[in-house]
């Protein structure tokens, strides 16, 4: 009986088992295709499924409409949730044949979905296309015009030109704003047939249409195409007319319209101030749009036609004013519109502080604020902070220092630290406050707040040593290795102040292999400063870190250190002291502002990816590294000094990446040296942030204006005094100096080059003379430069004669263009040159002189001048003497020096006596945009000249000292 039983159970689970798991599981679906083949459940899952293909097939085929409709809905559903119905194509497309538009849609839907993976048979689809082109319902021309555009095969393509010309002039608006777009994407997938057939000419035509939102289509079209050309330049240029019709149609539009057009105005600089200020108030009225994408593009033009007006006037004040409350309105919109828009004001703060400088309050931390709103608002309000407003600041960044969460309390402390460099007034409360924070033992507290002690004792040297023994009762609660290399900087930085110093840095030592390198690194030099400093009992500590540096460490930074700090100290202590215990330069206020170029991208890109990134379009979407947005070239030019700014101090060069590579001239080569003057400490060259070894931007020190130097009287009315003082005609009172032999024969294989720099209409040459001392003739020369500190590079190849036959010389004029790559040189004005011929590759330096350097717009406005001085640090002044300069007695000597310095592009804003004593007031600037401002003290019969200078980058004054003494005595 049982085994009757077992076979009973064998029977039903063959017969059974399949229909079963059918019926639990219920009507199969593609996934059924992944079983293994051959199986009884898959064979059973593969029949049902063309049975439900063929029930659809038959429905799609139904003469009733409402069947056809259910059908192609059942379809659609499939089709989205991953379901294969491609082989329904013949049956869905004999579908279209209908009048029914939700109908039409459907299938539409079908064959954008499909048309790509079977091309031949979407060919089938063309003649209803094309026919539902000429259908008199406006929504079905659209939408075939629309659906035929998605289409993206070729042979489909070919059909949709003849439609869509039609279309791009149908009588309804909706349909033409439809076909608008549909160029954009035809563009995309065939570019030469579009301008073939003239649709772009049709496309521009359109931002002349009665509708609104036929115009907005078009703008947006037009824009696309520029960004996906391949040719580098617009396909559109914009007009005055052009920017008429779009202002017109922006009050009509919808908001996204809007947005296009903003976006496109953008890209328009008007002719002169006038247009930029009727722009100005026709798109004002934006900013109170609900949108904040409208606000935002609003913003982005006004802050790029700003700049083109004059910063001191009614009407940039009045603008100002009004950017202030919609973005403030911004912020009280949900979290991730308050990050974006925080990131945005963060430029804009950067570029134009006094548009939110009465609004701190709004950027206070809300309790229930997301991280990253609250870190953002941080960084804000100290860019925000001013004398005005600090006390309330710090009274916050205090509050948020005791607060649960770590890293927003870590920025908060780094807050406090660069208020008191931000604010000098401040500095004593916010060392006060940090001390009260080292107090709560709270240890990553109290180690934030030693690294920004570190940074407020570089900026106020000499000041606040004091609380130096309350720092290192806490040295034993130190892990991290910022905060310990902080701490071991501050010990070694005051040695002579800390009794028991060399016990600290032993303490150290200890376990000197465990530590992070940023610590080794820093506690060698703390412990050679110490030894440097008292030296009759540290000699055995400072062998024991130089053993360890340098034999038993495998840091390669490190042992390089090690070997020189050993080789100063055994061969000369005095060089040793000079190099290690030199005076620091002070930071900067501000070590994360954007470079000023890559700000001004930046600006040019609000209320896109660009603005939220904080990085230029280029660094990460492909494709688009060609047409780079900046503002306006002659309006940056001449804003220095009007705007007590952050972002207007001297700007930090950072080369691109690809620069570093390749370089003719890696090898170490030694310029000439120069003979030192005699003149107050120089600050470093650039700010604080400056990394010459770092990558990511390709852009330069600044920018020069292209708008031409005022004219002055004084150049005509002296010209003939010039060619008697100077023994020069007029013409020739540009300084030139004579040629110096940079390369001798011995060195460069017979071949000797002498030179010099002139410049000549705006232009800056390089004159040289080749002479061939060999006894083989010369050809295939070139030439190359490395990096240098004005980004000097040749502007076009070296043309010198070619073969230059044994004991010819020959001369040759290089311009010269300061686009290329800059990294800071000793000197400063050291130009390292690679020579190439067919006998070998010469290397020599030489030295660029400063007045070569002076660009012809250098003229500064007396009252921007008069601000400009003002604000720069008195620090930063520096005094020279020039001695026995002819001619000093001579009447009109002061006119003449007016005169000959003019001709060299040093231009004078103001004269005065003061007790018989002419004062000169004269400006000048640098091909990278750096500005100096000079005073001359001329005393009659006197021989010496005073010279003070005054720059935001005042190690330049040197250079700008030789320019000068050259010139006057030339």
């Amino acid at each position: 009986m049982l085994e009757g039983l077992r076979i009973f159970v064998l029977t039903i689970s063959a017969h059974s088992v399949l229909c079963i798991l059918i019926a639990l599981i219920g009507r199969p679906t593609t996934r059924t295709r992944n079983f293994p083949q051959g199986k009884h459940l898959s064979v059973g899952f593969l029949v049902s499924d063309k049975g439900e293909i063929f029930e659809l097939k038959s429905e799609l085929n139904n003469d009733k409409k409402e069947k056809k409709k259910e059908a192609v809905k059942k379809v659609i559903a499939s089709m989205t949730v991953g379901k294969d119905v491609s082989a329904l194509f013949p049956d869905v497309v004999n579908c279209m044949q209908t009048d029914n538009l939700e109908l039409k849609k459907l299938v539409y839907l079908y064959l954008m979905n499909y048309a790509k993976s079977q091309p031949d048979m979407a060919i089938m689809a063309v003649n209803t296309f094309v026919k539902d082109c000429e259908d008199p319902n406006p929504l079905i021309r659209a939408l075939a015009v629309r659906t035929m555009g998605c289409i993206r095969v070729d042979k489909i393509t070919e059909y949709l030109c003849e439609p869509l010309r039609k279309c791009l002039k149908d009588e309804d608006p909706y349909v033409r704003k439809t076909a608008a777009v549909c160029v954009a994407k035809l563009y995309d997938i065939n570019s030469s047939m579009v301008e073939d057939q003239g649709f772009l000419d049709q496309l521009k035509d359109l931002l002349s249409d009665s509708n609104p939102m036929v115009v907005a289509n078009a703008v947006a079209a037009l824009s696309e195409i520029n960004e996906s050309s391949s040719s580098g330049s617009p396909l559109v240029e914009m007009t005055p007319q052009t920017v008429n019709k779009l202002l017109t149609a922006l009050n009509e539009c919808t908001e996204w319209g809007q947005v296009f057009i903003l976006d496109s105005l953008a890209n328009y600089s008007p002719r002169d101030e006038r247009e930029a200020q009727s722009t100005c108030e026709r798109i004002t009225p934006r900013l109170a749009h609900a949108n904040a994408a409208v606000v935002l593009s609003a913003v982005k033009v006004l802050m790029k036609f700003m700049e083109m007006l004059p910063s001191d006037s009614e009407f940039v004040t009045s603008l100002t004013k009004k950017l202030a409350p919609p973005l403030v309105t911004l912020l009280s919109s949900e979290p991730e519109v308050q990050y974006v828009a925080l990131r945005n004001i963060n430029l804009i703060v950067q570029k134009r502080p006094d548009i939110l400088k009465h609004e701190m309050k709004v950027f206070f931390v809300k309790y229930n604020d997301p991280i990253y709103v609250k870190l953002e608002k941080l960084d804000i309000m100290i860019r925000l902070a001013s004398q005005a407003n600090v006390a309330q600041v710090l009274s916050e960044l205090k509050e948020y220092a005791t607060e649960v969460d770590v890293d927003f309390v870590r920025k908060a402390v780094r807050a406090i630290g660069r208020c008191a460099i931000k604010v000098e007034q401040s500095a004593e409360r916010c060392v006060s406050t940090l001390l009260d924070l080292i107090q709560t033992k709270v240890n990553y507290v109290v180690q934030e707040a030693i690294v920004v002690i570190k940074d407020i004792f570089r900026k106020y040297p000499n000041k606040y040593e004091s609380i130096i023994s309350t720092l290192c009762e806490n040295l034993d609660t130190l892990d991290e290795p910022e905060a310990r290399a902080s701490m071991i900087w501050i010990i070694g930085e005051y040695a002579e102040r800390i009794d028991n110093a060399d016990e600290l840095l032993e303490s150290f030592l200890e376990g000197f292999a465990d530590e992070n390198s940023q610590v080794q690194l820093q506690l060698l030099t703390a412990i050679v400063k110490l030894f440097l400093k008292r030296p009759s009992d540290t000699q055995e500590l400072v062998q024991q870190v130089l053993s360890l540096a340098t034999q038993d460490s495998d840091n390669p930074d490190l042992r390089d250190r090690g070997f020189i700090y050993w080789r100063l100290l055994s061969t000369d202590p005095a060089a040793a002291k000079e190099v290690v215990l030199a005076e620091k330069p002070l930071i900067s206020e501000e070590t994360d502002l954007l470079e000023p170029t890559l700000l001004d991208e930046l600006i040019c890109h609000i209320s896109s990816l660009a603005s939220v990134y904080h990085k230029p379009p280029s660094a990460f979407v492909e494709g688009r590294a060609g047409i780079r947005k900046s503002l306006p070239a002659s309006a940056r030019a001449g804003s220095e000094g009007v705007e007590s700014t952050e972002s207007q101090a001297a700007p930090a060069v950072i080369p691109a990446q690809d620069s570093l590579i390749g370089d003719l001239l890696s090898m170490d080569i030694g310029g000439p040296t120069v003979a030192p003057v005699a003149a107050a400490p120089a600050a470093p060259f650039g700010s604080a942030a400056m990394d010459l070894l770092g990558g990511g931007l390709d852009t330069l020190l600044g920018e020069t204006s292209s708008s031409p130097a005022p004219p002055s009287a004084l150049a005509a009315s002296s010209a003939a005094l010039l060619g008697d003082i100077f023994g020069a005609p007029a013409a020739s009172a540009t300084y030139v100096a004579p040629k110096t032999t940079w390369l001798p024969a011995e060195k460069g294989k017979g071949l000797d080059i002498s030179g010099s720099f002139v410049r000549r209409n705006g232009q800056l040459f390089m004159d040289l003379t080749f002479s061939n001392k060999a006894m083989q003739p010369m050809l295939g020369f070139a030439i190359q430069f490395n990096k240098n500190s004005f980004g000097i590079t040749p502007a076009s190849p070296l043309q010198v004669q070619s073969p230059l036959p044994p004991g010819v010389a020959a001369d040759a004029s290089l311009p010269l263009a300061t686009t290329g790559p800059v990294q800071k040189m000793e000197p400063l004005t050291t130009l390292q040159v690679a020579v190439k011929n067919n006998v070998d590759v010469m290397y020599f330096a030489c030295q660029i002189p400063m007045h070569a350097l002076f660009v012809e717009d250098g003229q500064m406005d007396k009252r921007v001048f008069l601000a400009t001085w003002k604000e720069i640090p008195a620090q930063n002044e520096v005094q020279y003497t020039i001695t026995n300069v002819m001619h000093s007695a001579d009447s009109n000597f002061t006119d003449t020096v007016v005169s000959r310095m003019q001709q060299n592009n040093v231009f004078t804003i103001a004269k005065r006596n003061v007790e018989g004593q002419d004062m000169l007031y004269q400006s000048l600037k640098l091909t990278n945009g750096i500005w100096v401002l000079n005073e001359l003290k001329i005393q009659p019969g006197n021989p010496n000249i005073t010279l003070s200078l005054k720059s935001r980058t005042p190690n330049v004054a040197e250079g700008v000292f030789q320019a000068y003494d050259n010139i006057l005595h030339g």
